[in-house]
């Protein structure tokens, strides 16, 4: 699968070649570093390794013009996007998706070897008038181009569009949507993500639902994700009203097994 290009870069100079370029290099010796707020530094021995953190950016704006944003961090192979919110009325996840890029980075090796995407959350509008569709009343959820729309082609909406190019650009090797879901709380898995599922329950006891055990959902990211393109996607369920910060603690050590890859 494509990903974007690693930045991890490690500088080891012997004493003698850094006089060596002092005297040959007019500009001197001093390296330019890459903006602080793209990198972490870590020490590692001697070596010093630049993890890339890039900050919020926007990548796309909503029906009223809220913009969609977008952030990547680490470095590594492994590919994985975690999008926190397509329902407005579902905000179990904004704490996750707050502290989601500090406990990434915490544990040790995973920057290096998998990248984390995340997309704050697709509908901003939806998000600020408390609804679950956007702010045309459409439900993103439905808006994807699945074969198993039973009208229309989907990507009606400028939000479900940016999402579903970015998921194009970056081929995932997982997808993690944040949703709730009254009285419940459950992993479900769409496609290929079966074995995903079941290490998410070993890390946090939700119960694991595949799709095919729900109502049918024409036209869904993960119908589209999962079982017309064939990549991983685990909708996660937190039982509706629970506290964001609550929310994450039940399920941090299950998200980040999800991003390793176990």
């Amino acid at each position: 699968m494509a990903h974007l290009p690693a930045f991890v870069h490690t500088v080891s100079m012997r004493p003698m070649a850094t006089l060596f370029l002092c005297l040959v290099v007019p500009v001197g010796c001093v390296q330019t570093p890459p903006p602080a707020w793209m990198t972490e530094r870590r020490n590692a021995g001697t070596e010093s390794t630049v993890i890339p953190v890039g900050k919020w950016r926007e990548i796309g704006r909503s029906v009223e013009g809220r913009p969609i944003r977008y952030r990547k961090v680490g470095s590594g192979h492994r590919c994985v996007l975690w999008i926190g919110g397509i329902h407005g009325d579902e905000t179990e996840g904004v704490v996750a998706t707050r502290e989601l890029p500090s406990a990434f980075l915490a544990e040790k090796g995973l920057a290096s070897r998998a990248t984390l995407h995340l997309v704050e959350d697709m509908n901003p509008d939806g998000r600020f008038a408390r609804t679950r569709g956007n702010s045309r009343g459409v439900d993103l959820n439905r808006d994807f181009p699945a074969s198993n729309r039973r009208n229309g082609r989907g990507l009606s909406q400028p939000e479900s569009r940016v999402v579903h190019d970015l998921i194009l650009k970056l081929q995932p090797d997982l997808v993690i949507v944040a949703h709730s879901w009254r009285d419940r709380y459950f992993i479900n898995f769409d496609g290929p993500a079966r074995r995903a599922a079941y290490i998410f329950h070993e890390h946090s006891r939700y119960p694991v639902v595949p799709s095919t055990n729900i109502a049918v959902t024409p036209g869904s990211m993960g119908s589209w994700c999962g079982w017309d393109m064939a990549i991983p996607i685990l909708t996660l369920e937190w039982r509706r009203g629970t506290p964001p910060g609550l929310a994450w603690t039940e399920t941090k050590e299950a998200i980040l097994a999800v991003t390793r890859g176990e």
